[in-house]
C-alpha cells in the first residue's frame, strides 16, 4: 500500500506542485501537460503480460528505456519542450521509486 502511495503521490501531486511553485501564471495547463505524459505507459501494451507487479518498467519497456530517459531530459531543457520534459521525468522518478521498493 506504501508503494502504490508514493507512486501515484509522484505521479500526480508532484506535477501539480511544480505547476504551482514554478509556472504560476499557467499552472493549470503546466499540470495538464505534464499529467499527460503518463500516456507513455502504453508500451507496456507490447509486453507479455501487459502487467505484472513484479517487473520494474525502467529499461524494460521502449519508452521507459535509457535512451528515452536521456531524450527527456533534452526535453527538459528546451524552453518549449520543458513541461513535457519534466512531466516524462516525474513518471519515470515515480517508476524508479517502484522498482527500488520492489
Amino acid at each position: 500500500m506504501l508503494q502504490s502511495l508514493i507512486h501515484y503521490s509522484i505521479h500526480f501531486i508532484l506535477p501539480l506542485l511544480i505547476a504551482l511553485l514554478y509556472f504560476k501564471n499557467q499552472w493549470k495547463f503546466a499540470t495538464i501537460v505534464m499529467l499527460s505524459t503518463m500516456l507513455i505507459d502504453l508500451d507496456h501494451l507490447l509486453a507479455t503480460p501487459i502487467f505484472d507487479a513484479n517487473r520494474c518498467s525502467i529499461n524494460f519497456h521502449p519508452l521507459h528505456s535509457y535512451y528515452a530517459i536521456g531524450i527527456y531530459v533534452l526535453l527538459a531543457c528546451i524552453k518549449k519542450t520543458r513541461l513535457l520534459g519534466i512531466g516524462l521525468l516525474i513518471h519515470i522518478l515515480a517508476d524508479t521509486a517502484d522498482c527500488l521498493m520492489m
